[in-house]
């Protein structure tokens, strides 16, 4: 505390540290902890550092951000004696306790997928009437054409006018992947950020979009390319909701689940590896332990890195080529599927690189397939691979950073495998793949994105 360091004397030039506290509402600035600690002082975790010099001062503010979010998982959670959508996002029980006892209606603006709607209006619409709450539902055509800013400022729009406090009345997402990440954009541009709330109603926005903090919307023909790191309040997960989604749909999420095991959990792969069609027939109703280790070990590698200040993330690997390859072929592939033709590619050079075996190779292989899940596709070329490439050279700091499993469950991040190992893995994915596809075409089937 206090004076940090004296440089150089010929260059006069000094820095100095200070603490934040409160006193009588006002925040002051202080060296070292010369305050009167028996007094009700708020001491901040935020430090100012003073450098002043012959030219000038210069001020450098650490300021601490600490976001507390909640994932919690539910069952019937448009039942009207289920308190979670309301209240399961507020962490002072007292609080809860004086909500209930008070005759203020709750307020709520909800944004809902409309395929979702179809099924499920009626239900909240009851939960809602019956819980006694002011508020507006927003059906929306939240499909990945549609993820733009015009659609972020429509809901901004429809906000505004609703009015809401943004401290106390959180804006609530019930959807897919992409209506839980153009909501949270909302969230975070309105009054600088408000408290939202995810309801994930398909497998792959309940185990990947809604448990961590990235909300956004395409640009420029980008997947994603706007967008801001703003966690939900809370999370809420309801297995019931996934009874109503298409069979490809439950592929699609079991492509990310298959992410996290092949990058972090033998247990879960050999899991997906033994009961992966069992799994689609029964959309997960009777399997809770899969999606809890798929959230587990996403929550594992995300909390450490909310901001991404690392770039190299486990959770990239499938990511590296499907962004340009579903943009490209938009809306022909969904999300899961792309990055499973991305994983696909990415396991055979991990084989021609010395890190996989032969029988693991074809193991995953085989796994991709039971889960119905293509492992090829014709637009993804080799040049459409060397382009992606080249563009995460570009926005990873000059280096690769390519996730490869080095075994099952096991992976490490690597930043110089040969052009050479690439060209030999695309052609024997292209050899022994490409047939093996062509059979395992996406079906053409609506459902909320």
């Amino acid at each position: 505390m206090g004076e940090v360091y004296l440089e150089d004397k010929m260059t006069k030039e000094k820095t100095i540290e200070f603490s934040l506290v409160r006193i009588k509402k006002a925040w002051k600035r202080i060296v070292g902890m010369k305050f009167n600690k028996d007094a009700d002082d708020c001491i901040s975790a935020a430090k100012i550092f003073e450098r002043n010099t012959e030219k000038g001062t210069t001020w450098t503010v650490v300021s601490p951000i600490i976001f507390t979010y909640k994932v919690t998982e539910t069952w019937d959670l448009l039942d009207p004696d289920n308190d979670t959508l309301l209240l399961g996002h507020i962490t002072d029980l007292q609080q809860i306790k004086d909500m209930k006892k008070s005759n203020k209606p709750l307020k709520r603006f909800v944004v809902i997928d409309q395929e979702v709607y179809k099924i499920y209006g009626p239900k909240l619409n009851e939960y809602l009437e019956v819980k006694n709450v002011l508020y507006k539902i927003m059906p929306l055509p939240t499909t990945e054409e549609n993820k733009s800013m015009e659609m972020v400022l429509k809901i901004l729009e429809e906000v505004n006018d609703f009015s809401l406090d943004r401290r106390t009345e959180p804006i609530i997402a019930i959807g897919g992947g992409v209506c839980l990440d153009i909501v949270g954009m909302a969230a975070s541009l309105y009054r600088r950020r408000t408290p939202y709330i995810r309801v994930p109603t398909t497998l792959l926005s309940y185990i990947d979009a809604s448990v961590g903090a990235k909300t956004g919307v395409n640009f420029a023909n980008c997947k994603n390319k706007l967008g801001a790191y703003i966690p939900p309040a809370a999370t809420f997960l309801d297995l019931s909701f996934i009874q109503s989604v298409p069979r490809r749909h439950i592929s699609n999420g079991l492509a990310e689940m298959l992410k996290m095991a092949l990058m972090k959990d033998r247990v879960l792969f050999e899991l997906l590896e033994k009961h992966g069609p069992m799994l689609l027939d029964t959309k997960l109703q009777n399997t809770p332990e899969a999606t809890r280790m798929a959230i587990t070990t996403m929550l594992e590698e995300l909390a450490p890195n909310l901001w991404e200040d690392d770039l190299n993330r486990l959770v990239d690997f499938g990511h590296l080529i499907s962004p340009a390859l579903e943009m490209k072929v938009l809306p022909s592939l969904l999300h899961g599927e792309a990055v499973n033709i991305d994983m696909a590619y990415m396991v055979y050079v991990s084989k021609e690189s010395g890190l996989l075996t032969e029988e693991e190779k074809q193991r995953i292989i085989n796994v991709m397939l039971s889960l119905e899940l293509p492992v090829w596709h014709e637009v993804c070329s080799m040049e459409l691979i060397q382009k992606s490439l080249q563009d995460r050279l570009k926005h990873s700091g000059g280096l690769v950073r390519m996730p490869l499993p080095v075994g099952l469950g096991q992976a490490d991040i690597f930043n110089s495998t040969s052009c050479e190992i690439l060209h030999r893995a695309f052609k024997k994915w292209f050899d022994e793949l490409s047939i093996t596809s062509a059979s395992n075409v996406p079906r053409s089937t609506t459902a909320p994105a």
